[in-house]
Order: structure tokens, then sequence, then C-alpha cells
């Protein structure tokens, strides 16, 4: 009963909730509803998984149009049978809710802002955000364009909720999930609205970056000099290996954006001003990922071996839920998104697909005039413009219902303005253009991708993907291979949407979409493969702007292309190893340049000790080298050295450059400005000077890990996988992993690969994959995170992708659900 050790801590903690992984206050002297939740009948201790579960189960449901068949294997996977796709959509959300309701029903309640109903009116600043960035709004009319042009993929959304609230509907008080009674709060019926909202949380978990980077490069282009700002934020990349190979050639683009006549004064310009609004959650940096495929000339077998691991926060309960389905029409395994049908990345009896964060730029601001604090009517073109109105009410647990008004413009929805004290705008009216608002038909897209034979089927299938940009990676039993960058991008001018734009005409409005046989793609290339890891997608001969958006590091993609070149012969195993890999060629680069600037007559005995260390490592961030660590802090303190002078003055967030721009910066110049320290203005700083100084800085904190015997990467860099509650007691601390930012194996503090999966195309798939987690997202359950060494330690679980007629004889099977019409 391993629940019931968690009562102790589970309180201590209550009052953190996790949101994007940061940590929420919501009032730390709080309790639950100590009778129900202590209550023997109903309460937290009933949640306690017997060791023996047993999941066999006749299940009657209505609305079923015939039977289904669930196996379900030794890990938890469930493998769906049924005669409809509908069906086998119903019973996915039945599973989903049994093993993952809390979670999926959480996620929305962010998305939707509803926190505060749940939590007080500590989470009143969540909720206004979420609301006024257009979660709700996006959702809806993303429902309202498919119920009009999909009804297919309506149809399965709705057997997909018919399956959940099936399942609510026969929930028992003491089969509530934990979570539930901790918070003390009931789940309320599943709408298809819920799925849509979950689309949102996810588009702006890869996207909403942007909502913070035109608000941090606004303020930084106010501060600094334009020219200033063009070195710090540099296009530029001189490392970069893109997505689609060097030298390949373009068409000539069909739109031509057209930058206003008055862009360099009133836009690139050396602009003054006051600060700028900035996002107070801002989602993680390096929301990236890995994916590629190796060409049957590359492999042992001759057939394409495809390998995907989406890097994301690292969560309990997992993000992923796998599962099999198969229908007359389709047989998929892989991992879906508990609160949404289908499968999101996998494979098929013909294809196998997955996806990275394209990272280009799909949201902008634009800088509204009103006509007076009502917000009724805004100046454009030359004239007072109705707004639309809306309205979001908040819902505040033990206190008063709060209303926003929001004004609605050409643009969108008004997300800063006067109402919005806690913005910071400084007076300025921020109406948010962003395609997650547009409406459209992104989840058919995998719908179709579950169901797809060949590359034409693929091609169809992602051309329905119009929100977050993303690459999607393709290969068949046929032997193609394909990756291609799929959204509806803006055909934009050069630094279009990186700063906030004038928003009194339609002069800086976005011109058109690229069409999608202009978006950057790739397929069976002579190399023998194709790869992506977020970095840029093309040189700088692709005819449109990627965006500010687009400047991913690089490093990862530069390794993993340098791998797969090299690479011969290639095994599952191989690429086992290679998802594993923990070679920093960032440091690889970066090293020669720092032991240079060293001057080793003037170090400390400590700081030659961790100078030996840095100069004799490996350049493999291991579980137990200490080389890693000593090069990341001393990289981390050269960082600090060089822009804080800079940078302190600012009275907003800027955002610091990224490591590339110091990097190849310092390679260029070696008397590069920004080394010097503008607060000692009678000494001039060079390279060296602040390469000491960050040795000595570094050193500080060196002597401290290894006196705390923290030294070794894995000890320091201290991975967890944390619950969404941030509750101790239900995660899972000190793993201990490898890995790092610019490493293919890019597992953070708490980022990572949240779902590492290889595909063999072979004539019967071969299949691995794992995830750090486990099936069941409740706490009492030995299902909970039986994944998590295997994740940890590089293991892999071989995929069981079963034909019915093999099922019932399967020696990993151990329980069978029937669903049948009630």
């Amino acid at each position: 009963m391993r629940i019931v050790p968690l009562l102790v801590s589970a309180l201590l903690t209550w009052g953190a909730v996790h949101l994007f992984n940061t940590q929420l206050a919501v009032g730390g002297s709080k309790t639950p509803r100590l009778g129900y939740f202590l209550s023997p009948q109903h309460g937290f201790w009933q949640n306690a998984e017997a060791t023996d579960v047993n999941y066999n189960d006749n299940i009657q449901l209505e609305g079923l149009a015939g039977k289904v068949d669930v196996y379900i294997d030794d890990r938890l996977v469930p493998h769906i049978y049924a005669d409809e796709d509908n069906d086998a959509y119903y019973v996915q959300g039945y599973l989903h809710a049994k093993f993952r309701l809390w979670q999926m029903e959480f996620q929305t309640h962010v998305a939707a802002g509803r926190l505060s109903e749940i939590v007080g009116k500590e989470r009143i600043g969540t909720d206004k955000f979420f609301r006024r960035l257009g979660m709700v709004y996006g959702a809806e009319r993303t429902k309202a364009y498919v119920e009009k042009n999909n009804p297919e993929m309506q149809s399965a959304i709705d057997a997909y909720a018919k399956g959940v609230n099936a399942y609510i509907a026969q929930l028992k008080p003491e089969e509530i999930p934990f979570e539930y009674k901790l918070l003390d709060y009931k789940p309320e019926a599943w709408t298809s609205l819920k799925t849509y909202l979950f689309q949102m949380f996810m588009s702006y978990d890869l996207t909403g970056r942007g909502a913070v980077t035109d608000l941090q490069m606004s303020n930084a282009r106010n501060y600094f000099s334009y020219k200033d700002f063009d070195l710090l934020f540099t296009d530029v990349q001189d490392s970069l290996d893109p997505i689609i190979p060097r030298g390949t050639v373009y068409a000539n683009p069909a739109i031509k954006p057209v930058a206003p006549a008055d862009v360099q004064t009133a836009y690139l310009g050396d602009t003054a001003g006051s600060s700028t609004a900035l996002a107070p959650f801002i989602p993680n940096k390096s929301n990236g990922s890995n994916n590629w495929v190796v060409g049957g000339t590359k492999t042992k077998s001759g057939r394409p071996i495809l390998a995907n691991d989406p890097h994301l926060g690292l969560n309990l309960p997992s993000l992923w839920y796998e599962v099999q389905i198969s229908t007359p029409t389709h047989r998929t395994y892989g991992a879906s998104f508990p609160g949404s049908p289908a499968v999101i990345i996998g494979f098929n009896d013909s294809i196998a697909w997955g996806v990275t964060n394209a990272g280009r730029d799909v949201l902008d601001y634009y800088d509204m005039k009103f006509k007076d604090t009502t917000l009724n009517e805004y100046w454009f073109k030359g004239q007072w413009v109705k707004a639309e109105k809306r309205i979001e009410t908040i819902k505040v647990k033990d206190s008063a219902t709060i209303q926003e008004n929001i004004a609605i413009t050409v643009f969108g929805p008004t997300m800063y303005d006067h109402n919005y004290k806690n913005s910071g705008s400084g007076g300025k009216n921020l109406a948010l253009r962003w395609t997650a608002h547009d409406g459209g038909s992104g989840l058919l897209a995998f719908y179709k991708l579950n169901h797809a034979k060949n590359y034409d089927d693929y091609l169809e299938a992602i051309s329905h993907w119009n929100s977050t940009g993303q690459n999607f990676a393709f290969a068949s039993k046929t032997g193609d291979i394909a990756l291609k960058q799929q959204a509806n991008f803006v055909a934009r001018w050069y630094r279009q949407g990186d700063f906030i734009l004038p928003g009194q005409d339609s002069a800086y409005a976005w011109q058109g979409f690229i069409p999608t046989e202009e978006n950057p793609m790739i397929k069976n290339p002579e190399r023998g493969f194709v790869s992506s890891a977020n970095q840029k997608s093309t040189d700088q001969t692709y005819p449109y702007y990627l965006g500010a958006a687009s400047n991913f590091p690089v490093y990862r993609g530069v390794i993993i292309n340098r791998k797969l070149t090299e690479l011969t012969k290639a095994t599952p195993q191989d690429i086992q190893r290679l998802q594993m890999d923990n070679y920093n060629v960032f440091a690889e680069m970066a090293r020669p340049i720092l032991l240079k600037y060293i001057d080793q007559s003037a170090l400390t005995a400590d700081e030659k000790k961790y100078i030996n260390i840095l100069s004799t490592w490996n350049l493999i961030s291991d579980v137990n080298e200490k080389g890693a660590t000593v090069f990341n802090v001393i990289w981390d303190s050269l960082e600090t050295t060089i822009w804080s002078d800079e940078f302190s003055g600012a009275t907003t967030s800027l955002g610091w450059p990224d490591e590339i721009t110091l990097l190849e910066s310092i390679k260029r110049d070696s008397l590069y400005s920004f080394a010097d320290n503008i607060k000692t203005p009678n000494k001039k700083e060079t390279i060296a000077d602040a390469v000491m100084e960050a040795v000595k800085k570094a050193t500080a904190v060196l002597v401290k890990a290894e006196k705390e015997g923290k030294l070794e990467w894995s000890l320091f860099k201290d991975t967890r996988v944390s619950h969404l509650l941030k509750i101790n007691a239900l995660s899972s601390l000190h793993l201990p992993i490898g890995g790092g930012k610019h490493i293919i194996n890019a597992t953070t503090e708490t980022h990572g690969p949240s779902w590492r999966m290889i595909v063999h195309m072979t004539d019967e798939i071969e299949a691995y994959g794992v995830y750090p987690g486990g099936q069941n997202g409740n706490p009492g359950s030995k299902y909970y995170d039986t994944f998590m060494k295997h994740w940890a330690t590089g293991k892999y679980y071989p995929i069981l992708f079963m034909h019915l007629k093999d099922a019932p004889s399967n020696k990993r099977i151990k329980w069978l659900m029937t669903f049948t019409q009630a």
C-alpha cells in the first residue's frame, strides 16, 4: 500500500501546484478537507492499489456500435481491437480516464484559466494570463472549424468524450483519483472543447515563448542601440548545420512580402521608450526534440529506422500514454496524449512518423490605439473601428467571481491593457495575433497519419497541421524516408514580428502564409538520412525569413548529423546508443577558447585542479564525469561575467543572448567589445580578463559542490521527474542520468526526452520505446513509475505490436477487458 507513507509528505507540501515546470504557491497553510481525505471508506487510503491487481473486466457501455476487446500487456499497455474506428476512440477515452483522469482534466483547467476554481485566489494571476492569451477563445474557434469542415474528426473526438464520460459516470466515490481528494474537488463531464483546450495547452508550451521573445526583444532593442541589439541577438549562426542541407536550391517564392516604407525608422531604428510588457509564465526555451530516419543504405537490414525523442517537461503522471489501436482501417501503435484520441507519435503496418518543434514564429503583438479606457473602439486605417468584446468569467474558490472584459481587434484579443494591472505594459495596449487562434484541423493530421499507408498519404495528412510548427519525420516499409517542416508559416520580411508591431493600419500585418509546398522538406537524400534537432531548417538561401524564434541552439543538430554521416550497417541497438549519446559538441568547440585565455601562472591551487579536470575531460557528459560539471559551471560563469554589466541596468527582463552568440563572437573577435566591464570605466577588460574572472567565480561553486559530494555530473545536475503538484513523495528525484543541454541525450534538471521511440521498418515491424513514468497515473499503483529506471539508465522495452489473432496466446498479455453495448 505505497500511498499511505506519502500522507505526511503530501500534507506538508500541499500548497504547491506545478505549471510548465515552475512552482506555483497556492497558500501553504491550506489543507484538504481532512474528514473526507482521511475517510476509511472514501479517502485517499482507497487509492492504494493491490500489487496483484486484476484488470480483467466485462464492461457494458451505451453508444458502442459493436464489441471491443482490449488485451493489456505486462507493462499495462492496452491493445484495442474494434470493428469501428469510433468504437476504438470511445474505448481509448474510457482507458485514458481510467488511468489518467486527474492529469488530463488538470491540464485543461490550466489551459482554460480555471486554477482559481480549484485552489483559490492565489492563482487568479495565472488564470487571467491564460484567459487574456486567448486559450479558450482559440479552443472555441478550433472546435467550430472542425465541426463545420471535418465531421469525421469531430465524430472521433465526440466518441472519445463519450468514453471519458462513461468512465466518470461509473466512478465510485472511493475510486476518485488521489489528487482530487487532496485538492478537494471532483471530476466534471468531459467535452470535445476540453480536447481542443489540451491542443491549446500544447500550442502554448511549444510556441508560447513567442509571447515572451517579442517582448524581451522589444525591451532589448529599446535598451540598446539597434546596432548593438543586432550583434547580441543576431540571426547569423556560423556553426549551423540546417535540417535541409546547405546547397539545396529553392524555387522562387510565391509570396514576396514587402516591408513598410518607414520600417528602418519606425521599427528597426534606434528606439527609446518605456519598458514593454513581460509575460509572467515562460515555456521552457528548450522545448525541442530530436528525430531522424536512417535510410536502407545505412542499415544492416536494408530497411529504414526511425527515431524520435520529444524534449518536454519531465512530469508525473507522464504526458504520454502508450496504446495500440486496431480496426479494419488501420493498426497503429505509439504514444497518445491523455485528453485526445488517436496516436500522436508512432507507427502502423506501413509507415512510422515522429515530430520535433520547428521553433518558427507564429505569434506577434500589435500596439493598438484605443479611443478611451472603455476599449470599445480602436484606430485602424484612419478611422475608429468598433471592437468586439469577450467576457471571460473566472470563478474563484471561497472568493468572488472575476470578469475579464477583453477587446477583440482585427489582429486578435487585446492581451495587455490598462485593466491587466500585472502586465507591466507601460500603458501599451497589445493585441495578439497567433495562428493558434485561427481554428483549424490540426488533430486531423495525426488521425490521418494513423491511417496512412505511404509517402503521399503522409504528405496529405500533415498538410492539415496548421498551428505550431513541427518537423514531421517519415519512414515507410517501401524504403522512403522524408522530413517536412509543416504549419501555417507567416511569409515575413526581415525582422518582421521580432518586436512589437505598430497596429494602427495594415502596413505591418501578415501578408500571407507560405504555401505548404514551399515549406522546407527533404525526401530520400543521397546522404542516406534525414534529421532535425530544432536547429534552423534552412540556410540563408531559403527565400523566406524564418524569424528570431527559430534561433534554437545548433549543437544537437551538428553532432547528430556528424554521427549519422559516419553510421554504416546500423541496427536498432546502434540507434538506441545514439539516442543516449552524451558527447558534448558545444564543449568541443568552446573548451579550446577557454583554455586559450587561461593564464596558468595566475591560478590558485584549487583553480589549477579544476582546470586540469577540464583539460583532461573526455567531453562526454556521463553520470560520473566531473569534467562536465567543471565545464558547465565555468561557461555559466563566463556568460555572467560578459553580460551582467551590460544587462544589469535594464528595468525589465531582456533575456540574455544564446550561448552560440558568445562562443562564435569570441572565436571571431579577440577584442570582443562586450568583454569590457562598463562598470569599471578606468579599465578596459579583455576576453582573457573575463575568462580568468569566470574561473575564479566558478571555483567557488565547484569547491562547494565537491564538499557536498556533488562534483560528479549527475549529482550536480540532479535530474528529477516531478509530480504535477510538486509533491516530492510522488516524484522521482536524484535520477542517475547524464546528458544535458546541447547533447543528443538532452536531459537537464527538469526537462528532457519525454518519449524515446525507435522503429525498424522490417516486414514484421521491430520497435522499442520508453518514457519516464508509467501507464497508471495513480500514485498508489505499482504501474505509476515503473519505466523510470529503464529510462534513466538508457534501456528500452521491446514494443508488442500484435495482430488480434495472436493476442490471446501471447505470454506478455496479462488481462482482457471486453466492452459491449449496454
